[in-house]
């Protein structure tokens, strides 16, 4: 071999690592704050990625990601975010109400895109849907909004219902907050009686259903939350051992197993998330980029389980159901 050739194989060997290593320096980083566990929302952080790929952008190619997950502690989400803001993340990425709370808190400049299952402008994250002004902006899948429509679902399938059992998070607390009120306000409306229970992790989820031994509902409704999408499996599975009729905010609950599913994909509203990530990453500023609204409501009916909690399920309530599962 001639010595020129050696210098030139030696040189690309040598030089080949630092420039990966340089392409890797370049990427935008993004930064992505959950208040769940990493192995909890896998499909919900697919959505995420393939929003991202939507717009051109592959992790690892030309995209970097940094999770924050709080493991269900609202008390760790604000260091987290600030250690997003330490890492000089591009874009935030909140995946619920507390992750976009605890987001605007650490920075007022890097763009923040949220989810939320409540109207925005009343939350307080933004003054406008159609020109949000700051740095934030968002998705709003409308699952706290259909609250009261949900309930009369419920008591369409299980007319003989009075007493309904309210399931929440208060660690979820603004969201908590506008599902109470408006549960109790619908409940009225319909002669309905409405007992509230909380639950914070997995086993005050157990013991929430525990006192179903003793003071038991006539149907279950439980609201919208992370923990209860990330538990989705063990909150079906109490359900049916407990043979309480129940509704949720999410056809990803029916799929499951769950009685019955009333609201928008959270898992649509995760891929946008990450549409609207990306198209901030080529450019586009906040303010030119309006908050999104679910458009599309589904009802999903979990027939095998109705026949095993022994519930006929009405003509119309089939007919008006976009999906029934057998």
């Amino acid at each position: 071999m001639r010595r020129r050739e050696f210098i030139m194989l030696v040189g690309g060997v040598v030089t080949c690592p630092l420039a990966v290593r340089a392409q890797q320096l370049t990427m935008p980083l993004v930064g992505f704050l959950d208040n769940r566990s990493p192995d909890a929302p896998t499909d919900l952080v697919q959505a995420f990625r393939q929003g991202l790929k939507d717009t051109g952008y592959t992790d690892g190619e030309n995209v970097a990601i940094e999770y924050g997950w709080s493991e269900y502690q609202v008390s760790r989400l604000q260091e987290l975010a600030a250690d997003l803001v330490r890492r000089k993340v591009a874009v935030i990425a909140a995946g619920s109400t507390s992750t976009a709370f605890a987001a605007k808190a650490a920075t007022t400049t890097i763009p923040i895109v949220f989810i939320t299952p409540d109207d925005p402008v009343k939350l307080g994250l933004v003054t406008s849907l159609a020109r949000p002004s700051g740095n934030l902006t968002g998705i709003n899948w409308l699952a706290s909004e259909l609250t009261a429509k949900r309930l009369e679902l419920l008591r369409e399938l299980v007319p003989g219902a009075t007493r309904i059992a309210l399931l929440v998070e208060p660690n979820n607390g603004r969201i908590t907050k506008t599902t109470v009120r408006d549960a109790e306000a619908a409940a009225h409306a319909l002669g309905l009686q409405i007992r509230v229970l909380q639950a914070n992790t997995s086993g005050e989820i157990d013991a929430a259903f525990a006192t179903f031994a003793s003071d038991r509902p006539d149907a279950l409704f439980v609201g919208t939350s992370a923990l209860f999408n990330a538990r989705r499996i063990q909150l079906v599975h109490l359900a049916s051992y407990h043979r309480v009729p129940a509704t949720y905010s999410g056809r990803l609950y029916a799929e499951a197993g769950g009685l019955m599913s009333y609201g928008a994909s959270v898992t649509d509203a995760f891929r946008q998330m990450g549409v609207y990530t990306g198209r901030i990453l080529k450019g586009a500023k906040v303010t030119d980029l309006p908050v999104l609204q679910s458009t599309k409501v589904e009802t999903v009916i979990n027939h095998q389980t109705a026949r095993m909690l022994g519930l006929t399920v009405p003509d119309k309530l089939l007919s008006i159901a976009d999906e029934v599962i057998e």
